[in-house]
């Protein structure tokens, strides 16, 4: 059973029309990079909630959360609306296993997102812990338009910050923006334009490549790469060269 706790907003920043980001402070349990927490409201006397990625390094006590507002849903509206002072409900305890703890050894670690998926990835790079083990990492941030790469310029300053290791690859589906690639992630792999961009193949030998965000890019991905490429999901058991997470 969760524990949840009472949280105080601290800064909502609106970065579209439907992206937001909302900071809180909260007494939270100590997380792992990568892991989520719920986020609840009382809607109508009833407790409404959804997970959402730590985007925050775990050390930062800023605890932050990327979303995008769903107009017909019950939720993320009125968190859209919540403003510097109010609470929220969130559990103390974070979950998920999408961290480098599960993550075998390679040589090129890719972290594919779409959308507010980007989050867990964000997490892991600003605490940057246990990254030495990969000589390579690519972090690829696909969106609809330019405007929704909220993100970006944090991701340019880790690109900084991490000296040759860290290559960020942003894709646009909807537009053409000069920097990034246009189209969808597993179309971009299987023309090779996506290696070619970041000059770094995608193997079995060489690459584990963790995927979160839209399931049905997740699936064309890991059915792509297990046709092409010979790769696949990774298992405690048994061992492999994807992992995922659905953020839907």
């Amino acid at each position: 059973m969760a524990e949840w706790i009472t949280g105080k907003v601290t800064k909502v920043t609106n970065w579209t029309d439907s992206l937001f980001s909302i900071t809180v402070h909260a007494p939270v349990a100590a997380f792992n990079a990568g892991q989520y927490a719920k986020l609840a409201l009382e809607v109508d006397g009833e407790r409404v909630q959804r997970a959402y990625s730590y985007v925050n390094a775990p050390s930062d006590e800023n605890l932050e959360f990327y979303l995008v507002t769903v107009p017909e849903g019950k939720l993320s509206p009125r968190l859209f609306a919540l403003r510097p002072g109010d609470e929220l409900m969130i559990t103390k305890d974070a979950a998920g296993f999408f961290i480098l703890d599960e993550i075998p050894e390679c040589e090129t670690l890719w972290m594919l997102a779409t959308g507010t998926a980007i989050g867990p990835y964000l997490s892991i790079l600003q605490e940057g812990k246990d990254l030495e083990r990969f000589r390579h990492i690519v972090l690829v941030h696909a969106a609809r338009f330019a405007a929704d790469l909220s993100y970006l310029p944090l991701m340019q300053q880790l690109q900084q910050r991490y000296n040759g290791k860290l290559q960020i690859q942003t894709v646009v589906s909807r537009e053409e923006v000069a920097g990034s690639l246009t189209g969808r992630v597993p179309a971009l792999i299987e023309s090779g334009q996506l290696e070619q961009a970041v000059d770094l193949k995608i193997d079995a030998e060489t690459s584990h490549v963790m995927l979160c965000g839209n399931p049905q890019m997740v699936r064309d991905t890991q059915q792509l790469l297990k046709d092409t490429r010979q790769m696949r999901k990774h298992l405690r058991r048994k061992p492999g060269h994807m992992t995922s997470e659905h953020y839907w």
